[in-house]
């Protein structure tokens, strides 16, 4: 284990082969709304669907006041365009504890590799430059995708918290997953061999599954 306290995570860019994770900005507005076109990702986020860019613009300003969040927009590398977002929070320096949560992946990277390696790209810089000891996700437990999510990528189910908080007026039973750090290695090595552009056909289509799973 590394000396406690860890470094708190500062706003940086994440470079990988299909995404670049950018610390956010008033600039990632228009590629935020348009991966907002979906109102159902919204069912289980704090904020609601914004009806325009000038709410998305709002919601960024209010957001990079929040200390308690650091944002990531997530870009398409050949784009250039941000298509999504995702956040450090519940930062624990001197526990070296640390979660990934208010994600928004928005349709065109959803279940790709540009969604897949946005969570890699966080991890990595978590565990191998930050050198934090344990990795959170949280979700709400009706939430079936987000706890398929979690396990495809390595978490272990650690349980419910029954009526952990109140959500858009409604009580959240929250499944809590975490990663340690005695299982990054093996579970980046996963990540590594799954992200390699020989795991793929011409069509972008997957080839093994991550983890080697059939």
């Amino acid at each position: 284990m590394k000396p406690l306290p860890r470094p708190h995570p500062a706003p940086v860019v994440l470079e990988g082969r299909y995404t670049r994770l950018e610390p956010l900005s008033l600039a990632h507005a228009e590629g935020l709304f348009r991966a907002s076109s979906d109102p159902q990702r919204f069912d289980y986020l704090p904020d609601f669907p914004p009806k325009d860019v000038a709410e998305v613009r709002g919601w960024i300003e209010r957001s990079l006041k929040n200390e308690a969040l650091l944002f990531s927009a997530v870009v398409d590398r050949a784009s250039g365009q941000a298509t999504g977002r995702q956040a450090l929070m519940r930062i624990e320096p001197a526990q070296g504890v640390i979660e990934i949560g208010n994600i928004l992946w928005g349709p065109a990277i959803s279940r790709t590799r540009i969604s897949t390696e946005a969570f890699f790209l966080a991890a990595r810089h978590v565990f191998d430059e930050l050198g934090y000891r344990r990795f959170e996700w949280k979700c709400n437990n009706r939430n079936e995708p987000s706890k398929a999510a979690a396990v495809r990528f390595g978490f272990t189910y650690e349980g419910l918290f029954r009526q952990h908080m109140v959500v858009k007026g409604e009580n959240r039973d929250t499944a809590w997953f975490s990663i340690i750090d005695g299982e990054w290695p093996s579970i980046r090595a996963a990540f590594e061999r799954w992200l390699d552009p020989a795991n793929f056909d011409s069509a972008g289509r997957q080839k093994a599954r991550l983890g080697g799973r059939k």
